[in-house]
């Protein structure tokens, strides 16, 4: 089963409310994935904030010390290292520009996995933050208070786990490179196939999810230079199976259907909005909603909403 939903703003006056939005759209997915839900938010960015790193980190403790990880983390880089908590994740962050220190997001994470290996990054870039949790959707939501998250875009996940354990790290969305992500309904039957040819060319795997495996495959695309669009259209030649994916972007969100659409999947666009499900019925409460165009996105065909 499992349940998509996204929704980007395309009035920037809906920005502000955008969680409590993409909240209820979880919420009303509730019975397509009732073992757990996830969330991939874009705050506005600038050319200020796209000058800082931003790392969303995973912790099983709940009486974890983030003060005393980013004071590390920030001696080890050489600057300040700013802290944002919500619930079991916490945001890291600290500035990008530095002379001399090469990709500081990078020798940030790496840090974290050498030196921290009990927690788990779930995103990074300069805008994205990826909060996600086993449980009922409702739950999860009050859980992070998606509520009175501010964005511009954001995508959602609630899942049924059909294939692998119930974990807050095996949840949706998986994170797919800097500022991107993936969530994904359906199964991919070459999933292990490809993880290990994936392996040979450096890309490195937290589960034995096969919607990680998707993910992972579209940061390699991307990594050999290819765009986004470019990469989703190859991934319909070598990804088997059955699928609906959305991907998250810093600009905006993508939509990419199997070549046979055997998974549900629901667009709708108004002048102030630009929304996703898996069911229209998680899109009807959206204000606009019975004015909205709405279609189901044809099979193998790619479609794109954003900033650019």
């Amino acid at each position: 089963m499992c349940g998509i939903v996204g929704l980007y703003a395309k009035n920037k006056k809906l920005r502000p409310r955008i969680g409590e939005y993409v909240s209820d759209m979880l919420i009303e997915m509730s019975d397509r994935g009732p073992d757990s839900a996830g969330l991939a938010v874009y705050p506005p960015s600038d050319a200020k904030s796209r000058k800082r790193w931003k790392l969303t980190v995973f912790s099983e403790d709940a009486r974890e010390n983030w003060s005393a990880l980013a004071k590390s983390l920030g001696e080890h880089l050489g600057g300040d290292v700013i802290i944002s908590k919500r619930a079991s994740h916490c945001v890291l962050s600290g500035s990008n520009v530095r002379k001399g220190s090469g990709n500081v997001m990078d020798k940030a994470g790496a840090w974290i996995e050498a030196q921290r290996p009990d927690l788990t990054v779930m995103s990074a870039g300069d805008t994205i933050e990826i909060y996600k949790e086993k449980g009922l959707p409702r739950d999860v939501v009050k859980k992070f208070n998606f509520r009175d998250v501010g964005a511009s875009h954001a995508i959602g996940h609630t899942r049924m786990a059909t294939e692998s354990a119930v974990t807050t790290e095996h949840s949706h969305p998986f994170s797919t490179g800097q500022d991107l992500c993936l969530v994904h309904n359906g199964s991919l039957s070459n999933h292990n196939r490809l993880r290990d040819y994936l392996k040979t060319q450096g890309i490195s795997f937290k589960t034995d999810n096969d919607s990680e495996v998707a993910a992972g495959y579209l940061a390699w695309r991307l990594g050999q230079g290819h765009s986004l669009q470019k990469s989703l259209m190859h991934a319909v030649d070598d990804l088997d199976g059955f699928y609906t994916f959305a991907i998250g972007t810093r600009d905006g969100f993508a939509v990419l259907r199997d070549p046979i659409a055997c998974k549900p999947a629901v667009l709708a666009e108004t002048r102030d909005w630009v929304a996703m499900s898996s069911e229209f019925r998680a899109i009807a409460k959206l204000p606009g909603a019975k004015d909205a165009k709405i279609w189901e996105p044809e099979p193998g065909k790619v479609y794109s909403w954003g900033a650019n």
